[in-house]
């Protein structure tokens, strides 16, 4: 749809250079047929986004994802090709403070609608520990400093939220197909309502509050269903826990029944099994849903969400 090709500006080069220095084998977001088709071209930064493009966008949009299946989204590094995509697209979705590289390149871009999935909801300040179901005991001394938590696709509320920002800034961008987004958007919120429903009813009566995961992913949902995340690592997935932080963690989750030791598909699961050999825990995966591989649990955002329910049903003993 953009047939308009922008030269790019000296300084925007250089940024592109020096952005560019890893690239990324077989990503999708390539520059080939990013733009300048007849359609709604769309640059979604990771599967969260590109799932929402597509879903409201239809048959009127053409989608180009930044992140490749299987890769940790927080470790993106952009190739100069994926940057110059930018340029030839009618709109860019992503989340900012997620992705540091993309934040850098949608600055520089001169795409006309650029669309921040944090700003279309709120965001909160978490670390190591959500909620309030711990045991009055545990002090968490060790725990990391909280943050800006980007995690709001796994609450559907919020998700749905943001599901209806992007729907009226495709609108406003593309208003030929206006009345088709908009109903796509009623459709799809509708979805995420129903699947807030199920969280709502499934999570309800359960006999523990508390779940250990190695990623805080899921602190927006603890919140929402009434439960207590504790997290191995924070916000970053990759970061190491302090030998008081696991000590901590072992006394948790011996007075607050927890069953169950959460780690995810796309990070090393090393860490939480050896916390779980160590407390005679049993260990199983609650997805963040940072990219759909062939190890997921199912083929998109509500598959996925749907069996991220059950698992925690089971560790926390639904009743």
């Amino acid at each position: 749809m953009n047939v308009r090709r922008r030269l790019i500006p000296t300084a925007a080069l250089a940024a592109v250079t020096a952005l560019g220095t890893a690239t990324l084998a077989g990503c999708s977001g390539d520059a080939a047929g990013a733009g300048n088709t007849s359609k709604f071209d769309v640059v979604s930064s990771f599967y969260p986004m590109t799932f929402l493009a597509e879903r409201i966008g239809g048959d009127h949009v053409h989608v180009t994802t930044l992140t490749s299946p299987g890769q940790e989204p927080h470790d993106l590094e952009l190739s100069p090709k994926q940057i110059g995509s930018l340029e030839d697209s009618d709109a860019v979705l992503y989340l900012k403070n997620l992705q540091p590289s993309v934040d850098k390149a949608v600055a520089q871009s001169p795409v006309d609608t650029k669309i921040d999935a944090a700003s279309l909801t709120t965001l909160e300040d978490h670390g190591n520990e959500v909620g309030g179901h711990a045991a009055e005991h545990d002090h968490h001394e060790d725990g990391e400093e909280a943050g800006k938590d980007p995690h709001i696709w796994l609450d559907p509320v919020r998700y749905a939220q943001v599901a209806e920002g992007v729907g009226k800034a495709f609108e406003k961008a593309d208003p030929d197909h206006a009345a088709d987004y908009k109903k796509n958007t009623a459709a799809l919120v509708e979805q995420l309502n129903a699947l807030h429903n199920e969280f709502h009813n499934g999570l309800a009566h359960t006999k523990s509050k508390v779940f250990i995961t190695t990623h805080a992913a899921f602190g927006y949902l603890a919140e929402r269903y009434g439960l207590t995340e504790e997290a191995i690592n924070g916000l970053d997935p990759e970061s190491e826990p302090s030998a008081a932080r696991v000590k901590d963690l072992e006394k948790t989750a011996e007075a607050d029944g927890v069953s169950t030791v959460f780690y995810e598909t796309l990070v090393s699961d090393k860490t939480a099994k050896t916390i779980a050999n160590d407390t005679g825990l049993k260990t199983d995966v609650l997805d963040p849903i940072e990219g759909i591989t062939d190890h997921s649990r199912g083929q998109d955002y509500f598959a996925v969400q749907r069996a991220n329910l059950k698992a925690l049903q089971q560790a926390l003993g639904a009743k």
